[in-house]
């Protein structure tokens, strides 16, 4: 096998680390893409549960004002014209599109807020619902259906009206269309969404984008074919409009009508794409310079046997630290697959960032303890800047116990943050540090104490946000951190030998 030269060999060297770095690169996108995709399931599913709660809320309101109503004396005594004044003072709450209608058994019109003759209303187009008013003696709502009145399509909310326990009539409302459908848009996200409210056959009443073209239409097939056979579900479907759909549905026990939200696929697909280009672009380019570093590396490594080894020697130190560092960054953020602990490495980061920064600041000459701290809490008072308290000297940190303290007080204010006083909304802390100087070198005492959190229970075992906080401060600090679950709330306590500052 004829010998390598020494720029193949460099070549060869860096394309060996370089590929395998943008593989990586590219299955820890799809890996994201994955992720991104079970998270936006769960936000469909939630958002369509959310709308409804917000049609039901809405649809009670109507039932509400209808009961009372139909408990007027108006209408126990049959005074029909009287009643028309009330029926005018609701109906203003909906607008000029809604009719109110009282039928009797038959379903024979005996009052209109559409017209004053009362004597020539047409007979209810859906008497089927009629009858279960007569039947349940309880509030029922319609599908989909042409009004006898106005010959529109609505669907109603009937209530019965009762004469010493026996019902006499059925109250119908007609509200219009356009309330659900205004709801509907604003509980839609953005444009990439597509929303719809269908009645208990699956015809759609209302809907976003496109409402027009589709009002009347029965649900596509997939969707269509499992809402009758589960309440509520997320499953892949295909619109009317024909775009792919990642979609979930809920079914109102209220009024039997199912809202449906779903996301365009594309919108899930594209981000990945996107990233696996630009990786491949950054990481062909970074090939490239590789490539040519490498080349010009070994021309001047040839001048000169000593210089080439040191070279050679200071390229293999560079890229086994590289590796090194690319594994255990590996090893630690994606041991676990949840996005938990992801949300953790990355808050770690943060924390270690902003104090880099707040050192960068200051030149590395140090920090002010007050700044630290600050630094490290501001994510956790962005909704309410006084739940933490501060009171203590003006200490001046080292660069290291500066870093070192600004990761201990991010672990406590996050374990405060999922299980103590800040993960609800009546919890408070009070941080308090003082200087001792009962040594021969200044010590500094740091306390931290929750009130008004969740009952306190201390945990069968430590997790690694407690070992990090014991651990930094013992190795790290030359201190001592200690964790007391007292009833009235968590108390951690951290000491330390302060040092001079530059």
């Amino acid at each position: 096998m004829p010998k390598l030269t020494l720029p193949v060999r460099l070549a060869l060297l860096v394309a060996g680390t370089t590929l395998p770095l943008i593989v990586f690169a590219v299955g820890l996108a799809y890996y994201n893409y994955r992720q991104d995709r079970s998270e936006a399931t769960r936000r469909v599913l939630e958002t369509v549960r959310s709308m409804r709660m917000v049609l039901d809320a809405e649809v009670q309101r109507i039932t509400g004002g209808l009961q009372v109503l139909a408990l007027s004396d108006a209408l126990g005594s049959a005074d029909f014209e009287s009643f028309r004044h009330l029926a005018a003072g609701f109906i203003s709450q909906y607008g000029d599109d809604s009719v109110l209608l009282l039928s009797d058994r038959t379903g024979h019109q005996v009052f209109s807020s559409a017209t004053p003759d009362t004597a020539n209303l047409p007979r209810r187009n859906n008497r089927e619902i009629v009858e279960r008013v007569f039947a349940t003696k309880a509030p029922q709502f319609s599908d989909l259906f042409v009004g006898a009145t106005k010959k529109q399509a609505v669907v109603t909310v009937e209530i019965p009206v009762l004469r010493d326990g026996e019902v006499a009539y059925a109250l119908s409302f007609s509200p219009p269309v356009a309330i659900f459908q205004r709801l509907l848009e604003q509980q839609r996200p953005n444009d990439q969404w597509t929303v719809s409210l269908l009645d208990s056959k699956g015809v759609v009443f209302a809907r976003s984008p496109n409402p027009t073209e589709n009002f009347g239409r029965q649900a596509s097939g997939v969707l269509y074919e499992s809402m009758f056979r589960r309440p509520e579900a997320a499953l892949s479907t295909v619109s009317l409009d024909g775009v792919a759909l990642t979609t979930a549905y809920t079914r109102s026990r209220l009024t039997g009508w199912t809202a449906v939200a779903g996301v365009a696929e594309s919108s899930l697909v594209a981000p990945l794409w996107r990233n696996i280009a630009i990786t491949s672009l950054i990481g062909g380019i970074l090939l490239l310079v590789g490539l040519t570093f490498a080349v010009r590396m070994a021309t001047t490594i040839a001048r000169g046997e000593m210089l080439h080894n040191l070279l050679i020697e200071e390229l293999n130190h560079r890229v086994k630290n590289t590796l090194a560092l690319m594994q255990a960054i590996a090893v630690q953020t994606f041991r676990s697959a949840s996005r938990d602990e992801r949300r953790k490495f990355e808050g770690r980061l943060g924390a270690l960032a902003e104090a880099h920064n707040l050192l960068s600041q200051e030149r590395w000459a140090g920090s002010e303890l007050r700044d630290v701290i600050a630094r490290a809490l501001q994510p956790f008072l962005l909704s309410n800047p006084d739940r933490i308290r501060m009171n203590g000297p003006a200490v001046p940190l080292s660069p290291r116990l500066a870093v070192v303290l600004s990761m201990i007080v991010h672990e406590i204010a996050t374990n405060a943050a999922k299980y103590g006083a800040l993960s609800n909304d009546t919890g408070r802390v009070t941080l308090d540090w003082e200087i001792m100087t009962d040594a021969p070198k200044p010590r500094l005492r740091l306390v931290w104490t929750e009130a008004g959190g969740p009952p306190v229970t201390a945990p069968v075992q430590r997790g690694f946000g407690s070992r990090l906080i014991e651990r930094s401060a013992r190795d790290q600090l030359g201190g001592e951190a200690t964790v007391d679950f007292l009833p009235r709330g968590v108390v951690c306590t951290v000491t330390c030998t302060l040092e001079e500052t530059p």
